[in-house]
């Protein structure tokens, strides 16, 4: 039910950025690019504020969610319950990401941590399959650190490794989902990836937004693209031929 009202919140304010969006496209005269002056006026204008008003409604419908995953995750997992890591934002800043724990804190004789796939239990790939994980996000959302729509925030140290095209990732906020987590998500390769994630920083617009959104929502239910080939997660990004 909290997941059905946050779904409706969300169309709601969907409806609401529509109608602003179409007031002020009508209100100016844009004789140049028309198309590239709209994504200006909504990048620059609406999606922040957008991105305020639902994560904050989002947060408060979905509270009882939050309440029960979060003693879900106390008992399944132990302490602490929310995983919190660095990541690179718009620009390159660095932010505290933060997401429910879906992994052990298991380590070898060595004290290494095992491997995402020793580490990831049945209950944390349940809490991965449903994204409910990534609840939290909606936090740095609030924050300004991050958007509802835009690349995935990735590891610190794949920034010196990305090539000229691939940094474009980050001329805009990373987002809670993404172009490409609605054309494969993990099961793409990395090359794919960030391909798309430029194609979006490049077309992004009002109308881009509410497709992805509404993708999302259909590829989560029908669970796509959880995990890479042969790994838990996704292998790590070990860089370009023509980056290095």
């Amino acid at each position: 039910m909290g997941k059905i009202k946050g779904i409706i919140g969300a169309i709601g304010c969907v409806i609401t950025a529509a109608t602003a969006t179409v007031a002020v496209k009508n209100a100016i005269d844009v004789q140049s690019d028309p198309k590239a002056a709209q994504k200006g006026i909504y990048e620059k204008y609406f999606k922040r504020p957008l991105d305020f008003f639902c994560a904050a409604s989002a947060t408060v419908v979905l509270s009882p969610v939050f309440a029960a995953t979060s003693l879900l995750v106390r008992k399944k997992l132990g302490s602490p319950v929310i995983f919190a890591q660095d990541r690179p934002g718009k620009d390159g800043k660095i932010f505290k990401l933060y997401k429910f724990r879906s992994m052990t804190d298991e380590k070898d004789p060595d004290g290494a941590l095992l491997s995402d796939e020793e580490r990831l239990t049945p209950f944390g790939a349940r809490l991965r399959a449903t994204s409910l994980d990534e609840l939290p996000e909606l936090w740095n959302i609030v924050r300004g650190d991050m958007s509802f729509v835009g690349p995935r925030p990735l590891l610190v140290r794949y920034l010196p490794r990305y090539s000229e095209e691939q940094r474009h990732r980050h001329d805009v906020r990373p987002g809670l989902t993404g172009l490409a987590q609605v054309n494969g998500r993990n099961a793409l390769s990395w090359e794919q990836k960030f391909a798309y994630d430029v194609e979006y920083v490049r077309n992004l617009s009002f109308a881009l937004d509410v497709r992805i959104f509404f993708g999302t929502i259909a590829a989560v239910l029908r669970h796509e693209g959880i995990s890479g080939e042969g790994t838990a997660t996704m292998e790590e990004f070990m860089g370009n031929e023509e980056s290095e």
